[in-house]
């Protein structure tokens, strides 16, 4: 062999060695690399010294001068790329990491569209001065059919329409007849705990879950959430209501939206309405409307010759299926990430 295609061939080997090293992603490709070019048995290094037999005496001088600088070059380099992947592996930086590269965005959740209605009603409500109301989702039959002025025989306190509970009979004498609970059929239950605590004038919404037996289609679910209104003061009318109603429509539906209200009947509303919003070229029921029956102010302890009121309950995901376009309540609640993210 000559001595230049001996030097030809450690330059080779030794640019692709250093090749081989810097391009290593972990420490085990390192070591790969490094049994390659400078294995001890079977290494590159190991071939290229067998070669040195077969120069010219006078030439080997320089032969081994050149292999002696190929060994120091490639120690060199696969040092090097050691220390670079022991510190990536010690402080999990990368120092090749460009942070001027654009990334990969990352996937992660974000505010249910319901909670999302919820934040914009509750805003609203609060720039015509109603404050938030809160009140337990499991109640008694007291805050949630009697103060309500809802008879025993009423349709509505049916087992078969609500979801009661098993519970001993109550005989500490507080207002919980036979000692029943259910969870709430409807928010209107936050009222009584509101005035049974506090005297007018009243100004507050509640927001949370209701349950009722329904079986689930399109529009109907066994859980859902209603928005629900409370004034007490005096001289309050139902101007004063539809007042509200619309301001509070044209906030969330738009400057375009018509309401009416069409007679119906509550019993703890008197007279009572349903209100419909016209929106998108069709008429649409949001709930149900009324100026608060006296019943309900006695049963509070409020004087119904001094004060009046009014009170409305809107079904929060009807709100926003109308608002986003949604035709089946079961999707709100499905938890299909194709669904939810695209709100």
């Amino acid at each position: 062999m000559s001595l230049q295609d001996f030097l030809s061939t450690l330059d080779g080997l030794e640019e692709e060695a250093s090749a081989a090293f810097q391009n290593a992603s972990d420490s085990d490709a390192l070591e790969v690399a490094r049994v390659r070019y400078l294995g001890q048995k079977s290494g590159a290094l190991r071939d290229v010294q067998k070669r040195m037999g077969s120069i010219d005496k006078a030439d080997r001088k320089t032969a081994g001068m050149r292999l002696n600088q190929f060994k120091s070059n490639v120690q060199t380099t696969f040092d090097g790329a050691k220390e670079r992947l022991s510190g990536v592996a010690s402080t999990g930086v990368d120092p090749t990491f460009d942070p001027s590269l654009p990334g990969s965005r990352p996937s992660i959740g974000h505010v249910h569209p319901v909670t999302q209605t919820i934040t914009h009603l509750m805003e609203i409500m609060g720039r015509m001065g109603f404050e938030a109301a809160e009140g337990p989702e499991v109640e008694d039959p007291w805050h949630n059919f009697v103060a309500l002025n809802i008879p025993e025989d009423h349709p509505a306190r049916d087992p078969l329409d609500n979801f009661y509970l098993a519970t001993a009979k109550n005989g500490s004498g507080d207002r919980t007849i036979e000692g029943s609970q259910l969870l709430r059929s409807q928010t209107s239950t936050v009222q009584i705990r509101v005035m049974e605590n506090k005297q007018p004038p009243i100004r507050v919404i509640s927001l949370g879950r209701v349950y009722r037996p329904d079986a689930p289609d399109a529009t109907h679910f066994p859980m859902f959430h209603q928005m629900e209104g409370l004034l007490v003061d005096k001289h309050v009318t139902m101007a004063n209501l539809k007042t509200v109603l619309r301001v509070f429509a044209t906030n969330y539906l738009g400057d375009d939206v018509e309401i009416r209200f069409r007679p119906s009947f509550f019993p703890f509303t008197e007279p009572s309405v349903e209100v419909d919003f016209h929106w998108n070229g069709a008429w649409i029921e949001f709930g149900g409307a009324g100026m608060v029956d006296p019943a309900v102010f006695e049963a509070v302890g409020y004087d119904p010759e001094v004060y009046s009121g009014f009170a409305f309950g809107l079904g929060v995901e009807r709100l926003c299926m109308r608002r986003h376009g949604i035709t089946d309540i079961r999707d709100l609640y499905s938890g299909d990430l194709r669904f939810l993210q695209q709100f």
